[in-house]
């Protein structure tokens, strides 16, 4: 069988982990990598020995040899960039947040609908395995109706000095800047702490409130040519289409926590626990009789699929994949509407 011939579009800090998740597939082929800055795309093709590189996507598209795109730009170039090789009727992965705002976002599911191809968000927490069989679990029943739902993702960059020292490393700062079209916390990894929890219960949230909060973190609140003016932690109080409450929260003060990951589901029969932390990630139980002696029991869980590895499957069988430009779309709904007036109280998402 041919291989899936693959483009690589946006040759910055992300692009490598793509081409590693997408080498471990022997049905897929990098064939070539395009960035706006050509002698980055040249440096990152002769890296990982991909055969072509490009300085703009219209050349790639003009030179039209591959079947799908991973879409690795920044946040703020999907939505254009991701049309036009829909246009051009290409498969793609966007990277997330799928777009700025719900209704470009729309506009990129309704065109990958319309144009019947495969379409993948890359939520990149749909590949821990304890997250899929947590929701396996509550599908099934086994802790009985969802009443109260618990989600963090806590980061502590801004504290501590792990990941680099932000206040000089553009590859941080750029994510703290509405100017450089980040979204804040909200928009980084809030996205990721929704789906999570969303995706768990199988439900999305139908009302919101939700609380935005930008710290002092420069003289001026300025470093540069960065404002620094994007969100630092949010929190949401939602309910669910069956009437669960939930909190959901994200925060880079967290100190002590470089990426970690918790949700706590409670139901009426039992509870889950999924724990994703940097060097571990643990599921547990709380049912049936135990509910009564607050015991817990740990699971674990079978391997799952990548999103990589999913989305070649789909483009080889031209079927559709989760989670789509639809699912990208819904969960920005939701960002958009933390950002509003509205959701100082209760705002239902329309």
């Amino acid at each position: 069988m041919p291989k899936l011939r693959i483009l690589i579009l946006g040759t910055g800090s992300m692009a490598g982990r793509h081409v590693e998740l997408l080498c471990k597939d022997s049905r897929a082929a990098i064939v070539a990598a395009a960035d706006v800055d050509l002698g980055r795309a040249n440096r990152f093709a002769k890296k990982h020995k991909i055969p072509k590189s490009f300085g703009a996507l219209a050349d790639a598209i003009a030179w039209g040899q591959f079947d799908a795109a991973m879409n690795v730009t920044p946040d703020s170039v999907h939505y254009p960039t991701t049309m036009a090789l829909l246009a051009a009727k290409k498969h793609v992965l966007c990277e997330k947040p799928l777009a700025e705002n719900f209704r470009l976002a729309d506009e990129m599911a309704a065109a990958a609908d319309t144009a019947n191809l495969v379409n993948m968000v890359n939520l990149t927490y749909r590949n821990v395995p304890e997250i899929q069989e947590a929701r396996a679990r509550i599908a099934s029943g086994e802790i009985g109706e969802v009443r109260h739902v618990e989600a963090s993702y806590r980061q502590s960059w801004l504290v501590s000095n792990q990941w680099g020292d932000w206040q000089t490393d553009p590859k941080w700062l750029w994510r703290l800047s509405e100017k450089h079209g980040s979204n804040g916390v909200l928009g980084d990894v809030g996205i990721h702490i929704l789906d999570f929890a969303a995706h768990a219960i199988g439900m999305m949230p139908v009302t919101v409130q939700a609380r935005l909060k930008t710290f002092p973190k420069a003289p001026g609140d300025r470093i540069g040519e960065y404002p620094l003016d994007a969100n630092d932690s949010a929190t949401m109080n939602v309910e669910f289409s069956n009437g669960a409450l939930g909190v959901i929260h994200a925060s880079r003060f967290m100190t002590g926590y470089p990426n970690d990951l918790k949700l706590a589901v409670f139901g009426t029969q039992g509870s889950l626990e999924v724990h994703h932390g940097m060097d571990e990630t643990t599921l547990r139980l709380c049912s049936g009789p135990d509910v009564h002696t607050q015991t817990w029991h740990g699971i674990k869980a079978p391997s799952v699929e990548t999103n990589h590895r999913r989305f070649v499957t789909a483009v080889l069988a031209q079927k559709s994949c989760e989670p789509s430009f639809r699912r990208g779309a819904d969960l920005q709904k939701v960002l958009d509407l933390c950002q509003t007036p509205e959701a100082s109280g209760a705002a239902r998402v329309g």
